[in-house]
């Protein structure tokens, strides 16, 4: 016998498609306040700074970060027009190309984590104890969301100094 959607679950569900943006929204707020680029800008850097050579070829990029092919497109080029990124040629494969980070691109990446952490902060961390917050992530977790690699590698990441990972399955944002 089929179940019948429940009003809770609908309730959910709208729930799960408003928070993102409007959470996000209030991210790109408090970092353009602070005098920095959109966040974006940020996961870009952040996924090529945790390459194994700080380097990945733009598709790689485009996937890691779950954003459109043109978007990433239009990411780079404005990564490498700041200096923060470096386009290089594929040596095997001459079509190819690899994005770089830059030792400027590891800095502001670096920077806006200030900015970041306190936007994130004020707009979930205040907002939920340690164990609603471990709660949510079990519960997203059954959703097929992977908040259970974002404990780990936050907690690494604040004894290195590091920014905590981008967004998951989320366009981190």
């Amino acid at each position: 016998m089929k179940r019948k959607l429940s009003t809770e679950a609908t309730a959910a569900w709208i729930r799960l498609m408003r928070v993102p943006s409007r959470v996000l929204d209030c991210v790109e707020h408090d970092l353009k306040k602070a005098g920095f680029p959109p966040l974006a800008w940020y996961d870009a850097l952040l996924e090529l700074s945790r390459a194994p050579s700080g380097e990945l070829r733009p598709v790689e990029l485009e996937r890691q970060m779950l954003i459109p092919q043109y978007s990433t497109s239009r990411l780079i080029d404005r990564l490498v027009d700041e200096g923060l990124a470096a386009r290089r040629e594929c040596k095997i494969d001459k079509r190819g190309q690899f994005v770089e980070i830059t030792d400027a691109g590891r800095e502001l990446q670096k920077r806006m984590w200030s900015a970041y952490s306190a936007a994130i902060d004020k707009h979930v961390g205040s907002k939920l104890s340690d164990a609603d917050a471990a709660k949510l992530c079990g519960l997203l977790d059954r959703l097929g969301c992977s908040c259970g690699d974002a404990r780990s590698e936050t907690k690494s990441d604040k004894t290195e100094t590091k920014p905590a990972p981008s967004r998951d399955g989320v366009a981190a944002r």
